[in-house]
């Protein structure tokens, strides 16, 4: 055989195992359980989104089960799980939290630099009791890694630990310190017009939801969070009813407050 045939017939063969390659993710594509992640995280995220928690955990289990070193389809799964054990009997419940936090655990330990799940794993700890898996001692070392990812984050982290340890102003402290680390954060304004609102300063707690406000006048989450502090005190119930019917005219991103807790609250309202 001569060398332009030897090329050619070389050429050939590299093509027909490329086309053969092709082909075979093609069709592995279609096969269940074989498509990525994104896929099926995305189609979870969409059932979540419109509280059908029973069809997301399927399709996260599913996402986990062809994926298992995703920490995203674990982060899923678990939030998952926890909005039904909220929805759950008690007996219920209890297995589902445990299902919840170990699908945050996991997360963490796939992915370590994963904000999002270490900030769902300490809002478990902090607020689950010792039963499935709660407790505040355990929170502490979450709030140091998220410190040593983000130093404003790991300020939030640790006001919410100090909070539940009624240990408020030391809590507030730590919420003043995130804002001036990052002022144009909305979040970190939000989070410190709650806690005042909670505390009963509510002339301080609206100037800072006034701010929110003119920082994202558009964001759903800040309708929300003050219309909730609004309702929780028994305040201002206009302008609480008109938030919570913007918030449920609203698009959302998938793991924003369920609508159906904006309902409860609108009631509430009166």
């Amino acid at each position: 055989m001569n060398a332009a045939v030897q090329l050619r017939t070389g050429k050939t063969a590299v093509a027909r195992v490329a086309w053969v390659s092709a082909l075979l993710l093609t069709l592995l594509a279609f096969q269940p359980g074989m498509r990525g992640a994104g896929a099926q995280l995305e189609e979870g995220m969409q059932a979540y989104a419109r509280e059908d928690f029973k069809t997301a955990v399927r399709l996260f289990e599913q996402a986990v089960e062809a994926h298992p070193r995703d920490a995203d389809a674990h982060l899923w799964l678990g939030r998952a799980y926890g909005r039904r054990a909220e929805r759950a009997n008690w007996f219920s419940a209890l297995g589902l939290a445990k299902k919840t936090v170990r699908g945050f655990e996991r997360a963490v330990e796939l992915d370590g630099d994963n904000r999002e799940a270490l900030e769902d794993l300490l809002d478990y700890y902090i607020n689950a009791p010792g039963i499935v898996g709660g407790g505040v001692d355990k929170a502490q070392p979450i709030a140091d890694r998220i410190a040593k990812l983000n130093a404003a984050a790991g300020e939030c982290a640790w006001a919410a630990i100090l909070k539940q340890r009624e240990k408020y102003d030391e809590a507030e402290k730590r919420l003043e310190k995130a804002i001036e680390l990052e002022p144009e954060n909305v979040g970190h304004v939000l989070s410190l017009a709650a806690f005042k609102a909670q505390r009963g300063w509510y002339d301080a707690s609206d100037e800072l939801f006034k701010k929110a406000l003119a920082m994202a006048p558009d964001s759903p989450d800040v309708w929300f969070s003050r219309a909730k502090e609004l309702v929780r005190a028994g305040r201002r119930p206009e302008e609480a009813r008109e938030l919570l019917k913007k918030y449920l005219a609203a698009g959302l991103r998938p793991n924003a407050e369920p609508k159906s807790e904006a309902r409860k609250l609108l009631k509430k309202a009166g």
